[in-house]
């Protein structure tokens, strides 16, 4: 374990970042035991309540686990629900959330194209009832954000791929803890709403007539530009914690 001495005004969130980027990095590993908050606090040069504060920190985003009377350690993944693994490698790459949303256009516009093809009337009535709600919050001024998720879960349900399921279920919960304020700017962006339900509807007459292509094609416009947006609406956020 190689740590570096800090040398920062808020001395545990370099902690957390140094543990967290040697997690990322394969360096420490789910199972793996840290030092003892005195060891570690004499290795990186600082105080040890510094040390117990990052630690109380990674523990209560669910990175680490303190055993008393053991020690404290990486938390094992083996046993946990797809989502967790997915949430634990959001928390601790660097730029994993926009990977995340590469990973959503790979497994979504396939998932449409396959919903095109495998389709039955319930899938159809159960996508579109997705898509009327959807309307139907635009136009009460409720964003239709939770419409537009359920739209995205009937699709992959209309796949008939099991494990497609389970990983749309993961990312999906994954995406909705991550970015639970940037998805209310998108919302709240005049005339988004209604392109939205738009690129939706194009995405459910491509499924409704059985076009793999298009589905896939639309399914991946939608995507692509909503990516955008977000990645406009973070790199804005960033640059105003800096004025």
């Amino acid at each position: 374990m190689e740590f570096k001495p800090i040398k920062a005004k808020k001395i545990y969130e370099e902690i957390v970042e140094q543990i967290k980027g040697m997690i990322a990095r394969g360096e420490l590993n789910p199972g793996d035991k840290l030092l003892p908050e005195r060891e570690l606090a004499e290795r990186m040069q600082v105080g040890r309540s510094a040390v117990r504060e990052a630690y109380r920190a990674l523990e209560a985003i669910g990175i680490i686990e303190i055993r008393p009377g053991e020690g404290t350690f990486v938390r094992k993944l083996g046993n946990k629900p797809m989502t967790d693994i997915m949430s634990l490698a959001v928390m601790t790459g660097k730029d994993t959330l926009f990977e995340l949303l590469e990973l959503r256009k790979i497994i979504e516009t396939e998932a449409a194209a396959l919903a095109a093809a495998r389709r039955t009337e319930e899938d159809l009535k159960a996508i579109k009832s997705c898509l009327d709600q959807m309307k139907l919050d635009i136009e009460s001024g409720n964003l239709g954000d939770l419409s537009d998720i359920k739209f995205h879960y009937a699709i992959a349900d209309a796949a008939h791929n099991s494990l497609l399921t389970r990983l749309m279920n993961s990312i999906t919960e994954t995406m909705k803890k991550e970015m639970k304020t940037i998805r209310g700017h998108l919302y709240l962006t005049p005339g988004t709403p209604q392109r939205l339900y738009q690129q939706h509807e194009l995405i459910y007459e491509a499924i409704y007539n059985g076009n793999q292509q298009t589905a896939r094609t639309s399914m991946f416009t939608h995507l692509s530009g909503a990516e955008q947006r977000l990645k406009e609406i973070i790199t804005g956020q960033k640059l105003l914690t800096k004025v």
